[in-house]
């Protein structure tokens, strides 16, 4: 069969997957191009043209018809195949379908996507008592699951639907995150419906296979440097002294101390424009208007000894609560500590819950951003376009940024944070 249009979607995600199975089992191809890179060519104006919002999964069909958001491609694919009977055979069956699917994509993920930012580090400071809140949610989804599993093989009918495929997509990231061997254990038929439904011979070679870890992962707090201390007199193993060293002699370090690597940003060319000078004057002007803080940093700004960069993050289709990305952004610059010296920034959330981006811009030491922004382990999960000020659309970005009233599309700044 011919492929009906393209899909544009992310390696390994679980919506992307979702799709994938759907179309096998409703016996339609797509296209998959193969050079098509996420978090890039999604931004360039080809892409946005058909499809606005620039977000993926997404599917251009052969008429031109343009569709995004997962759900909504596989209920379409899903449509596709009548005969298939993926949406059910009746309007009960039919709403039923819509039911776990809504269960799967409302209950389970969010309270799944919480635990993974708060395990790996994504949402600061960590609580402990938060994680537990998630993970009790999530479990009361899984005995949801469980007594309705119980005496059913598949969700709606005695024949797959798009209600299975779903939950099986979004279980799948479930089981190598938190659903542990306690907890398979407690859920026996859950176990089953899941390997029943991604070892269909249509749907083998798409979900592939399956890592069930043994202890559900837990958040590990990054190792702090332990500095080198003078050892405790009171308790350190006296040795004998030779009978000409003198008693003085306990307080010479015989060892040098290996010299600090110094950063490389310091050995730029010294430069009139005062980084802690203009944080001062961010924090105590207006942004904008005669006088304020923006008049400020264009006299002085020195365009040769640092640079400005737009900084967007790359999987806003994870972000879900408002407040929730706001502590990302706080996470993220708690992890730039180490380059607060070199670097001042003005990040924000915009839009409003489950349809949000986190943007912002960078004011840096230097024309290269990666020695500043590299000591933060999760810097690679954002974008970094640089500003040319005498471009009038990044100057208005640039502008906007630090007074906190950026408009991205239809998206208006909802909440924000500054490195200083």
């Amino acid at each position: 069969m011919a492929p009906i249009g393209t899909l544009y979607t992310i390696p390994n995600q679980g919506l992307g997957k979702r799709i994938l199975a759907v179309a096998a089992l409703a016996d339609i191809t797509v296209d998959q191009p193969e050079n098509f890179a996420p978090f890039e060519d999604n931004k360039k104006p080809e892409f946005t043209s058909k499809f606005p919002h620039g977000m993926l999964p997404a599917f251009e069909g052969k008429d031109g018809f343009c569709l995004t958001e997962g759900p909504a491609i596989a209920r379409y694919f899903a449509s596709l195949a009548p005969n298939s009977n993926l949406l059910g055979t009746s309007p009960k069956e039919a709403a039923l379908v819509d039911q776990w699917v809504s269960f799967g994509d409302l209950e389970i993920h969010p309270h799944t996507h919480y635990i993974a930012q708060l395990v790996y580090g994504h949402m600061t400071p960590y609580h402990q008592s938060y994680y537990n809140a998630m993970a009790e949610r999530q479990i009361r989804s899984f005995g949801t699951l469980e007594k309705h599993l119980s005496t059913r093989t598949f969700l709606v009918s005695e024949r797959i639907t798009l209600a299975d495929i779903s939950i099986a997509s979004v279980l799948q990231y479930v089981f190598q995150l938190t659903f542990d061997a306690p907890l398979r254990a407690r859920h026996p038929n859950t176990v089953r419906f899941y390997e029943t439904v991604v070892n269909q011979p249509k749907l083998k070679g798409i979900f592939g296979e399956t890592e069930h870890i043994e202890k559900a992962k837990q958040h590990v707090p990054p190792l702090k440097e332990k500095k080198e201390v003078c050892c405790d007199r009171t308790k350190a193993e006296k040795k004998p002294k030779a009978k000409d060293q003198d008693d003085d002699d306990d307080d010479v370090d015989l060892v040098p101390h290996e010299p600090r690597a110094k950063n490389p940003l310091d050995s730029l060319p010294k430069s009139e424009f005062n980084l802690e000078d203009w944080k001062r004057a961010y924090s105590n002007m207006d942004t904008r208007g005669p006088g304020g803080s923006l008049e400020w940093f264009y006299q002085k700004f020195d365009k040769e000894g640092f640079s400005i960069w737009r900084v967007d993050f790359k999987y806003n289709q994870e972000l879900t609560q408002v407040f929730m990305s706001s502590n990302q952004i706080g996470g993220f610059f708690n992890r730039l500590e180490a380059s607060r010296k070199y670097l001042f920034g003005s990040m924000g959330v915009l839009g409003t819950s489950n349809n949000s981006i986190i943007s912002g811009v960078f004011v840096l030491r230097g024309q290269d951003i990666k020695p500043v922004v590299e000591v933060a382990p999760d810097w690679e999960s954002y974008e970094f376009t640089r500003i040319e000020l005498e471009n009038a659309e990044d100057k208005r970005f640039f502008e906007a940024a630090l007074a906190w009233d950026l408009e991205i599309g239809d998206k208006q700044w909802a909440d924000g944070k500054n490195f200083k």
